[in-house]
Protein backbone atom coordinates (compact mmCIF):
# COMPACT_ATOMS: atom_id res chain seq x y z
CA UNK A 1 0.00 0.00 0.00
CA UNK A 2 1.46 3.37 -1.14
CA UNK A 3 2.15 6.49 1.16
CA UNK A 4 -1.62 8.01 -0.42
CA UNK A 5 -3.29 4.80 0.82
CA UNK A 6 -2.16 4.94 3.76
CA UNK A 7 -2.50 8.94 4.55
CA UNK A 8 -6.36 7.32 3.06
CA UNK A 9 -7.02 5.07 5.56
CA UNK A 10 -6.10 6.89 8.42
CA UNK A 11 -8.51 9.59 7.36
CA UNK A 12 -11.15 7.40 7.22
CA UNK A 13 -10.59 5.29 10.75
CA UNK A 14 -10.27 8.95 12.35
CA UNK A 15 -14.27 9.64 10.44
CA UNK A 16 -15.59 6.36 11.13
CA UNK A 17 -17.33 5.44 14.45
CA UNK A 18 -16.01 2.61 15.93
CA UNK A 19 -18.35 -0.62 16.01
CA UNK A 20 -20.64 0.93 12.67
CA UNK A 21 -20.89 0.00 9.36
CA UNK A 22 -19.53 1.83 6.44
CA UNK A 23 -21.84 2.19 2.77
CA UNK A 24 -20.72 2.92 -0.28
CA UNK A 25 -21.81 6.19 -0.76
CA UNK A 26 -20.27 7.11 2.42
CA UNK A 27 -16.36 5.74 1.65
CA UNK A 28 -16.73 7.52 -1.65
CA UNK A 29 -16.93 10.61 0.52
CA UNK A 30 -13.93 10.02 2.03
CA UNK A 31 -11.96 9.49 -1.31
CA UNK A 32 -12.38 5.54 -0.45
CA UNK A 33 -13.84 4.63 -4.30
CA UNK A 34 -14.54 1.10 -5.08
CA UNK A 35 -10.83 0.08 -6.04
CA UNK A 36 -9.67 1.54 -3.22
CA UNK A 37 -12.07 -0.21 -0.90
CA UNK A 38 -11.45 -3.45 -2.14
CA UNK A 39 -7.37 -3.03 -1.54
CA UNK A 40 -8.66 -2.20 1.97
CA UNK A 41 -10.36 -5.10 2.13
CA UNK A 42 -7.46 -7.31 0.38
CA UNK A 43 -4.94 -5.59 3.00
CA UNK A 44 -7.00 -6.50 6.05
CA UNK A 45 -8.44 -3.55 7.03
CA UNK A 46 -11.87 -3.58 6.32
CA UNK A 47 -14.31 -6.11 5.73
CA UNK A 48 -17.12 -6.92 3.64
CA UNK A 49 -20.79 -7.45 5.54
CA UNK A 50 -22.66 -7.20 2.06
CA UNK A 51 -23.33 -5.69 -0.75
CA UNK A 52 -21.95 -2.07 -0.60
CA UNK A 53 -21.45 -2.31 3.33
CA UNK A 54 -18.28 -2.35 5.12
CA UNK A 55 -17.32 -3.17 8.75
CA UNK A 56 -13.80 -2.51 10.36
CA UNK A 57 -11.82 -5.92 10.08
CA UNK A 58 -11.70 -7.17 13.69
CA UNK A 59 -14.87 -5.04 15.26
CA UNK A 60 -17.96 -6.85 16.09
CA UNK A 61 -20.93 -4.51 15.07
CA UNK A 62 -24.34 -5.01 16.31
CA UNK A 63 -27.94 -4.14 15.07
CA UNK A 64 -27.68 -0.42 16.49
CA UNK A 65 -24.23 -0.19 14.71
CA UNK A 66 -26.10 -0.94 11.36
CA UNK A 67 -28.97 1.25 12.39
CA UNK A 68 -26.32 4.54 13.06
CA UNK A 69 -25.61 4.24 9.75
CA UNK A 70 -29.00 3.98 8.12
CA UNK A 71 -29.63 7.10 9.93
CA UNK A 72 -26.80 8.88 9.75
CA UNK A 73 -25.18 7.90 6.13
CA UNK A 74 -28.17 7.31 4.18
CA UNK A 75 -30.56 9.85 5.89
CA UNK A 76 -33.13 7.36 6.12
CA UNK A 77 -35.99 7.63 9.28
CA UNK A 78 -35.38 4.56 10.23
CA UNK A 79 -35.27 4.14 14.13
CA UNK A 80 -35.92 2.04 17.35
CA UNK A 81 -39.63 2.44 18.38
CA UNK A 82 -42.19 0.71 20.29
CA UNK A 83 -41.10 -1.57 23.32
CA UNK A 84 -37.73 -1.47 21.41
CA UNK A 85 -37.63 2.65 22.17
CA UNK A 86 -39.00 1.88 25.93
CA UNK A 87 -36.48 -0.50 26.91
CA UNK A 88 -33.66 1.59 25.99
CA UNK A 89 -35.52 4.38 28.20
CA UNK A 90 -35.78 2.13 31.22
CA UNK A 91 -39.88 1.92 30.84
CA UNK A 92 -40.88 -1.47 29.50
CA UNK A 93 -42.06 -3.86 31.77
CA UNK A 94 -40.51 -7.04 30.46
CA UNK A 95 -36.50 -7.15 29.97
CA UNK A 96 -34.95 -9.95 29.05
CA UNK A 97 -32.27 -11.59 31.01
CA UNK A 98 -30.28 -12.24 28.08
CA UNK A 99 -29.89 -9.31 24.89
CA UNK A 100 -29.68 -12.06 22.41
CA UNK A 101 -33.05 -12.78 23.02
CA UNK A 102 -34.10 -9.48 22.72
CA UNK A 103 -36.84 -8.84 19.29
CA UNK A 104 -35.27 -5.30 18.30
CA UNK A 105 -38.59 -3.17 16.92
CA UNK A 106 -37.80 -0.87 14.22
CA UNK A 107 -39.92 1.67 12.91
CA UNK A 108 -39.94 4.01 9.05
CA UNK A 109 -41.59 5.51 7.19
CA UNK A 110 -43.88 4.16 4.31
CA UNK A 111 -42.53 2.55 1.51
CA UNK A 112 -38.95 2.51 3.47
CA UNK A 113 -37.29 -0.48 2.41
CA UNK A 114 -34.37 -1.88 4.55
CA UNK A 115 -30.96 -2.10 2.38
CA UNK A 116 -30.55 -5.99 1.64
CA UNK A 117 -27.24 -5.78 3.54
CA UNK A 118 -29.02 -4.81 6.83
CA UNK A 119 -31.93 -7.73 6.49
CA UNK A 120 -28.90 -10.07 5.57
CA UNK A 121 -26.91 -9.68 8.03
CA UNK A 122 -26.93 -12.08 11.43
CA UNK A 123 -27.22 -9.67 14.61
CA UNK A 124 -27.62 -11.84 17.07
CA UNK A 125 -31.06 -10.50 17.76
CA UNK A 126 -34.09 -10.88 16.13
CA UNK A 127 -35.24 -7.62 13.96
CA UNK A 128 -38.63 -6.57 13.48
CA UNK A 129 -39.14 -3.84 10.85
CA UNK A 130 -42.69 -1.70 10.33
CA UNK A 131 -42.98 0.46 7.57
CA UNK A 132 -45.74 3.34 8.35
CA UNK A 133 -46.77 6.71 8.20
CA UNK A 134 -48.53 6.54 11.59
CA UNK A 135 -47.48 9.95 12.34
CA UNK A 136 -47.55 11.24 8.85
CA UNK A 137 -44.82 13.56 7.27
CA UNK A 138 -43.34 14.76 10.42
CA UNK A 139 -40.74 11.73 11.24
CA UNK A 140 -39.17 13.78 13.63
CA UNK A 141 -42.03 14.67 16.13
CA UNK A 142 -41.23 12.94 19.27
CA UNK A 143 -37.48 11.47 18.58
CA UNK A 144 -34.78 11.51 20.95
CA UNK A 145 -31.23 10.42 20.93
CA UNK A 146 -29.97 7.25 22.50
CA UNK A 147 -25.91 7.04 23.40
CA UNK A 148 -24.41 3.76 22.26
CA UNK A 149 -20.63 5.09 23.52
CA UNK A 150 -19.05 5.37 20.35
CA UNK A 151 -22.26 6.88 18.35
CA UNK A 152 -25.52 8.13 18.60
CA UNK A 153 -28.77 7.13 16.96
CA UNK A 154 -32.65 8.99 17.38
CA UNK A 155 -34.96 6.57 18.85
CA UNK A 156 -38.66 7.26 19.73
CA UNK A 157 -39.43 9.23 22.86
CA UNK A 158 -41.48 7.76 25.55
CA UNK A 159 -44.75 9.25 24.41
CA UNK A 160 -43.90 8.37 20.12
CA UNK A 161 -42.95 4.70 21.96
CA UNK A 162 -46.22 4.35 23.50
CA UNK A 163 -48.05 4.88 20.99
CA UNK A 164 -46.02 2.66 18.53
CA UNK A 165 -46.30 0.05 21.03
CA UNK A 166 -50.53 0.62 21.11
CA UNK A 167 -50.23 0.85 16.84
CA UNK A 168 -48.97 -3.22 17.19
CA UNK A 169 -51.47 -4.25 20.12
CA UNK A 170 -52.90 -6.72 19.33
CA UNK A 171 -51.66 -8.16 16.26
CA UNK A 172 -47.32 -8.01 17.40
CA UNK A 173 -47.55 -7.15 21.12
CA UNK A 174 -50.02 -8.15 23.97
CA UNK A 175 -52.39 -6.24 25.28
CA UNK A 176 -51.46 -6.99 28.76
CA UNK A 177 -48.19 -5.75 28.64
CA UNK A 178 -49.34 -2.35 26.71
CA UNK A 179 -51.75 -2.24 29.87
CA UNK A 180 -48.79 -2.84 32.27
CA UNK A 181 -46.41 -0.39 30.49
CA UNK A 182 -48.83 2.28 30.48
CA UNK A 183 -49.64 2.31 34.06
CA UNK A 184 -45.69 3.17 34.85
CA UNK A 185 -46.01 5.88 32.53
CA UNK A 186 -46.27 9.29 34.92
CA UNK A 187 -44.41 11.78 33.85
CA UNK A 188 -44.97 12.11 29.90
CA UNK A 189 -45.22 15.53 28.69
CA UNK A 190 -49.04 16.49 28.50
CA UNK A 191 -47.43 18.96 25.14
CA UNK A 192 -46.31 16.41 22.99
CA UNK A 193 -48.58 13.82 23.85
CA UNK A 194 -51.47 16.25 22.47
CA UNK A 195 -49.36 17.35 19.44
CA UNK A 196 -48.97 13.41 18.65
CA UNK A 197 -52.45 12.31 19.42
CA UNK A 198 -53.56 15.05 16.49
CA UNK A 199 -50.76 14.11 14.18
CA UNK A 200 -51.73 10.31 14.78
CA UNK A 201 -53.24 8.79 11.77
CA UNK A 202 -54.32 5.65 13.56
CA UNK A 203 -58.05 5.68 14.87
CA UNK A 204 -57.23 2.54 16.83
CA UNK A 205 -53.93 3.43 18.24
CA UNK A 206 -55.43 6.95 19.71
CA UNK A 207 -58.41 5.16 21.44
CA UNK A 208 -56.14 2.82 23.02
CA UNK A 209 -53.55 5.31 24.35
CA UNK A 210 -56.50 7.45 25.89
CA UNK A 211 -58.71 4.41 27.13
CA UNK A 212 -55.05 2.79 28.84
CA UNK A 213 -53.72 6.63 30.00
CA UNK A 214 -57.07 7.46 31.69
CA UNK A 215 -57.60 3.76 33.14
CA UNK A 216 -54.78 4.35 34.91
CA UNK A 217 -55.07 8.01 35.97
CA UNK A 218 -52.42 10.05 35.02
CA UNK A 219 -52.29 13.82 36.10
CA UNK A 220 -50.91 14.44 32.69
CA UNK A 221 -54.11 13.73 30.90
CA UNK A 222 -55.69 16.16 32.59
CA UNK A 223 -53.64 18.91 30.11
CA UNK A 224 -54.69 17.50 27.13
CA UNK A 225 -57.45 18.90 24.91
CA UNK A 226 -59.22 16.30 23.54
CA UNK A 227 -61.45 18.07 21.32
CA UNK A 228 -59.00 18.90 18.55
CA UNK A 229 -57.67 14.68 18.48
CA UNK A 230 -59.90 13.44 15.71
CA UNK A 231 -60.88 9.33 17.45
CA UNK A 232 -62.92 8.84 13.42
CA UNK A 233 -66.31 7.05 13.70
CA UNK A 234 -67.48 3.35 14.45
CA UNK A 235 -66.17 1.04 16.94
CA UNK A 236 -62.85 -0.89 17.21
CA UNK A 237 -62.22 -4.23 18.69
CA UNK A 238 -59.04 -5.87 19.94
CA UNK A 239 -60.59 -9.17 21.03
CA UNK A 240 -63.92 -10.95 20.65
CA UNK A 241 -65.75 -11.35 24.11
CA UNK A 242 -64.35 -8.24 25.42
CA UNK A 243 -65.23 -5.37 27.66
CA UNK A 244 -66.47 -2.41 25.55
CA UNK A 245 -66.08 0.90 26.50
CA UNK A 246 -68.26 3.40 25.43
CA UNK A 247 -66.39 6.71 25.43
CA UNK A 248 -63.85 5.45 23.06
CA UNK A 249 -65.90 2.70 21.39
CA UNK A 250 -63.17 0.20 21.83
CA UNK A 251 -63.44 -3.29 22.88
CA UNK A 252 -60.32 -4.59 25.05
CA UNK A 253 -59.76 -7.63 26.97
CA UNK A 254 -61.63 -7.92 30.10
Amino acid sequence: MNGQNRSIINKLLANWPKNTVAVSSWLEGQSVYRQLAGTYVKSGWIERIGKGAFKRADENVDWSGGLYTLQAQLNMSVHPAGKTALQLQGSAHYLPANLKQTKIVLFGSKNEKLPAWFKSYKWEVSVRYVMTGLFGKDIELGMTTYNFGNYEIKISSSERAAMELCYDVPNRESFDEMDQIMSGLTMLRPSLVQELLEKCKSVKTKRLFMYLAEKHDHSWVKKLDLEKVDFGKGKRSLCSNGYYDGKYKIVVPK
